[in-house]
């Protein structure tokens, strides 16, 4: 592919007829133009507030939390440090990362924790 291609594009425009004065080349940039605001708003905007979000959620995390990890363990935070979680699954201790917690699904009822 042409790396320099704006001379193909400019070249697609369709030509005037015969008598009229050739429209402005900026008009053909003008949907291109909106369809990159659409995808902004469709896809790009959406993702960065989801990301937003699940920070949030993991910096109010703390012990007696249930929670589900990414991996689908349902497990209760016994203890939380900076960068990982301790928690407990039936009879099984792991230490996961905080990036692994898909949901908090149940909060614990130490209020005073914040």
């Amino acid at each position: 592919m042409d790396l320099n291609c704006t001379h193909t594009i400019l070249a697609m425009s369709p030509p005037a007829k015969p008598g009229q004065e050739a429209p402005p080349a900026w008009t053909s940039f003008v949907p291109l133009a909106l369809l990159i605001v659409v995808f902004y708003f469709i896809l790009i905007r959406p993702q960065q507030k989801k990301a937003k979000e699940h920070a949030t959620m993991l910096k109010t995390v703390r012990p007696g939390d249930k929670v589900l990890t990414s991996g689908g363990i349902l497990g209760v935070v016994l203890t939380v440090k900076e960068k990982t979680l301790t928690i407990r699954s039936a009879d099984t201790k792991l230490e996961i990362t905080k990036s692994a917690i898909a949901e908090i699904t149940e909060r614990s009822g130490d209020a005073g924790a914040d």
